[in-house]
Formats: structure tokens, sequence, C-alpha cells
């Protein structure tokens, strides 16, 4: 059910903007170019929860990345909330019992609950300064195999892992992938990315593509190019 029905649903847009009035200013330059956004932490504490309500009333389809992690308890309450307001997705980082307790807490409702495996801005020293003795590919894996058996949704990751995740997760579970970047474009604070074409092909459902857009001359001409390869890759 999680399953996107066009190319263009694909795309998913971050609104990594300062206020709700310069969000509006992004969607109404977009206009039916792109149909999904994620409201992350920057807007999320600028009024943005109760834009993301707004938003899924008015048609679009919205990611609330909260990235959830806390006692099984305050996950659940959480989640139940997060139920009645209408979001297609939303993420918490993929802890076992954290997302347990979320599976069991959404129900029978429609919210997609998305397992974070590891940040696509973290690499294998970043991981090892964390604490991690596992490499990179090894916790995404392990992650992913948790969320699978834990009844979730579909889970975020790196392109690069998106075949192998595939593989492992079976056809069920989406694959949400950031660090998207057309070629040519500024990789700004990503570490493992990949361009439209190959993350499609290795079996990403969506992709979340923030600053070749947001950056761009015409916001609304890179991202119906995005789609258009998206589309092409999808041939």
């Amino acid at each position: 059910m999680y399953r996107p029905k066009t190319a263009r649903d694909r795309l998913i847009l971050p609104l990594d903007v300062p206020t709700v009035d310069e969000a509006r200013a992004v969607i109404d330059t977009l206009g039916d170019s792109v149909t999904f956004y994620k409201i992350g932490m920057q807007l999320q504490f600028a009024g943005g929860l109760a834009f993301a309500e707004e938003l899924a009333k008015s048609g679009k389809q919205v990611f609330l990345d909260v990235k959830l992690l806390d006692i099984d308890n305050t996950i659940a309450k959480a989640v139940e909330n997060v139920c009645r307001m209408g979001m297609t997705f939303m993420t918490l980082h993929a802890y076992p019992k954290a997302m347990r307790a979320a599976v069991v807490a959404r129900g029978n409702n429609g919210l997609g609950l998305l397992g974070v495996t590891v940040l696509t801005s973290m690499d294998q020293p970043d991981l090892a300064e964390a604490g991690y003795a596992t490499d990179v590919a090894d916790l995404v894996a392990k992650r992913a195999v948790q969320a699978r058996e834990a009844g979730m949704s579909g889970i975020v990751c790196s392109p690069l892992e998106a075949s192998a995740m595939r593989k492992l997760v079976g056809d069920d579970m989406v694959l949400v992938t950031p660090g998207i970047r057309p070629r040519g474009a500024d990789v700004g604070d990503q570490k493992r990315i990949m361009t439209p074409t190959d993350a499609i092909r290795a079996g990403s459902d969506y992709l979340v593509v923030g600053r070749p857009v947001l950056a761009a001359d015409n916001p609304r001409l890179a991202a119906d190019r995005i789609v258009e390869e998206i589309e092409q890759a999808l041939a």
C-alpha cells in the first residue's frame, strides 16, 4: 500500500527552510511539479507540525521526519498522535524495541513507519567515533532485518545500500533513500550518495532530493528534470 503510484510521487522534497512562510513560498513556486514533501526538525520547531497537517489536508503527501527514539510508552503515544495527522510516512531510529512499540501503536492506521538505519551523513570513521564496532554495511543490514521483523513499512538507507537491502527485505517494504544528487550537483554534507537513475535501478522506491531543487535557479524545472530521469530509469 506504500508503493508510489507515479514517477512524480517518487520524488520527496524536504522543506528544509527556517519558517512556514518560506515553506509555503517553495510549494507555490513548485506547483504541481512536486506532490510529496518531507518536513524535518528545522521546520517542525517553527510551526511545521500544524503546517504538515494543513499540507496533508490540501492533498499533498507528507513525510514527517521526526526520527523518534525513546522509551516504549513515549514512542507509542507519539505514534498514536501522528496517526491522527494524516501523514503518509514518519521515521524513527531503527532500534528493535522502538520499532515494535511503534507498530503496535499504529494498529490498523495507514501511517507508513520508516526505520532510519544509518544516516547518510555518516561513514565508517563516524560510526567508530560513535562507539560502533561494526561497519556501515553490516549495521544497515542488521537494522533492516530488525525493521522487517518488527513489521515496519520500510527503511531509510543510503542509495548505495538499496540493492543489497532490496534483496534482504524483499518487495513488501519500501526503500526511501536520501543522499540523491544529480550529476554535477553539490554533494554538501552527504557522504554516501548516488544519482537518481542509479538509485531507482538499485531498488529505491522514493528519492529524497533537497538542495539540487531548492538551490536551483529554476526549482520547478530542476524537479521536473529529476522526475524525467526517474521515468527513464523505470522504463
